[in-house]
């Protein structure tokens, strides 16, 4: 972890350690009052907690880099309080702590193939795409002559998940959602 990055060199998505703790910078801004010193506000996310908390610091403020890759691993299954993934290049089997990856764990059917999040060669999290194919278990009937728009119905799918639909999704029909925003797209 040699290498250090100043605050002109912040860019969204990038990982720093603050207090021996790493953290991704969500959002940042550089503000330059018209009287004072110039400093950057940003938005971190603990990596180990979740939490997002703001910060400020001074202009050419310096602090180490934290080293992140992706790599493709195989949702495998659910073994209580851990989550067992397999790096889909070397076949080797990654447990991940259920707390880290649970959010994600209502869009993932088994055998799926996701990208891993891995920070300084150990798991962080997956990462979840932008829609998944899901297919609809259960729901009310949808009943002819609802058609008010934007009005929707509680449906659960094969995950476990729960997300709002429209009145005219039915089950067993399979639908795209957005997993990071539990919402429904359309019709797969």
């Amino acid at each position: 972890m040699a290498d250090v990055v100043n605050t002109n060199q912040f860019k969204n998505g990038m990982h720093i350690e603050i207090d021996g703790a790493v953290w991704r910078i969500v959002e940042f801004q550089h503000v330059k009052p018209g009287k004072g010193g110039a400093f950057v506000r940003t938005k971190l996310k603990s990596l180990d907690s979740g939490a997002v908390v703001d910060r400020t610091f001074r202009a050419g403020e310096k602090f180490p880099r934290v080293h992140t890759e992706t790599k493709n691993v195989q949702y495998l299954y659910d073994a209580g309080d851990e989550v067992v993934f397999m790096d889909e290049q070397t076949y080797e089997q990654i447990s991940v702590p259920r707390a880290g990856v649970a959010d994600a764990l209502e869009f993932l059917q088994p055998s799926s193939s996701v990208p891993m999040l891995t920070v300084d060669g150990r798991p962080a999290g997956v990462q979840l795409p932008a829609s998944v194919e899901l297919t609809v278990t259960e729901t009310e009937p949808g009943v002819r002559g609802d058609t008010v728009s934007n009005v929707t119905k509680p449906a659960t799918l094969e995950t476990g998940a729960v997300v709002q639909v429209p009145l005219f999704v039915n089950a067993g029909e399979r639908i795209k959602v957005d997993p990071r925003e539990r919402r429904y797209i359309g019709r797969a």
